[in-house]
């Protein structure tokens, strides 16, 4: 297939071009390349794949129209996988209007671009941050999901609803992926396993929010690409049992659907952080915060609808997934 890949620089973009590549896909490539974090790391993780016969990038902003208007007519994707977005709750609370030009507008046009050239399915990232402000657990795609805590996450959440509309209205299949806490070689700096990490080894204290009483459902990179593959290759169908009477929030009459990918098992952050010590062979010294703005105290995927659909089964632990990061830290960082 010939698939365009947004956010093909970055954590999880670069990881799945380079399963699409090495399974004989054509990729159009597409980041931004902003400075939300050291771009060298973007450039990094592009020159494992850059040079693939197989591989085009394209240096492209979301938000331009005419630009992403242009690598939908010239390439005519058959398959799209929107990873391209601005990250980070936190950042969401002091810059909002980011995330309204990026993760709105932006979505916008891959929809648009989608819809005019007869894309056969469109797979795009969603979060376990639309959730918000629900308590009951496991988190599922059938629950009501109307009390983001985060502009960010309320970006997810209208994400869903555009890609609904459009499957809606011009019967393009659409299904969005609410990812549970990535992590793994090659992640953002910003998240927390990198800035534990560094913080180790350098001997300067973590912060660690919500008094450590966090729970997540952690996810590793290659578990995560693999969902995304399988998902890619099953287009989304309507539902024949989807009522308006008693409306479901994870499939629709229209061929569209909304699925979580993660671990399907909580840890506790203190376990995380311990992980990391045991994998570093290095204590942490910990400074306890409160609970953050935006942020969730708790996260738990029920990924059901993966498993009964596509077979998936995240496979690796946190053990394995923490002692593969520190290994790529090492070298990456040369430390």
């Amino acid at each position: 297939m010939k698939i365009l890949v947004t956010g093909s620089a970055g954590f999880i973009g670069s990881a799945l071009c380079l399963k699409l590549l090495a399974r004989g896909d054509h990729i159009i490539g597409l980041d931004n390349h902003n400075n939300y974090y050291d771009p060298a790391l973007k450039e990094s993780r592009l020159e494992r794949h850059k040079n693939h016969p197989n591989y085009i990038h394209l240096r492209i902003d979301l938000e331009d129209r005419y630009a992403i208007e242009k690598v939908f007519a010239d390439h005519k994707p058959q398959g799209v996988v929107n990873l391209a977005a601005q990250a980070g709750v936190r950042y969401s609370v002091e810059n909002p209007m980011t995330y309204v030009y990026s993760n709105l507008v932006g979505f916008a046009h891959i929809l648009e671009g989608c819809r005019h050239n007869d894309v056969e399915h469109l797979v795009y990232a969603s979060s376990s941050s639309v959730y918000g402000a629900n308590t009951t657990m496991p988190f599922s795609v059938h629950d009501n999901v109307d009390h983001p805590l985060s502009l960010y996450a309320a970006s997810k959440k209208a994400n869903e609803l555009m890609a609904h509309t459009y499957s809606h209205l011009y019967d393009i299949p659409t299904t969005g992926l609410r990812f549970f806490t990535v992590y793994g070689p090659w992640d953002r700096p910003d998240m927390a396993l990198q800035k534990f990490t560094r913080a180790i080894l350098a001997g300067n204290k973590i912060q660690v929010y919500n008094n450590g009483k966090h729970r997540r459902d952690f996810t590793f990179i290659d578990d995560i690409v693999e969902g995304v593959l399988r998902v890619l290759d099953k287009p989304a169908t309507p539902n024949p049992e989807w009522s308006g009477l008693h409306p479901d929030s994870g499939t629709s009459m229209a061929p569209w659907q909304v699925h979580n990918i993660g671990n399907n098992n909580p840890i506790k952050l203190m376990d995380y952080i311990e992980a990391i010590e045991n994998a570093l062979g290095k204590k942490a010294e910990k400074v306890f915060l409160p609970l953050q703005p935006g942020d969730v105290p708790e996260t738990s995927a029920d990924i059901n609808g993966l498993i009964e659909q596509f077979n998936y089964k995240p496979s690796t632990t946190l053990k394995e997934g923490i002692k593969s990061f520190v290994r790529w830290y090492h070298k990456y960082y040369e430390t």
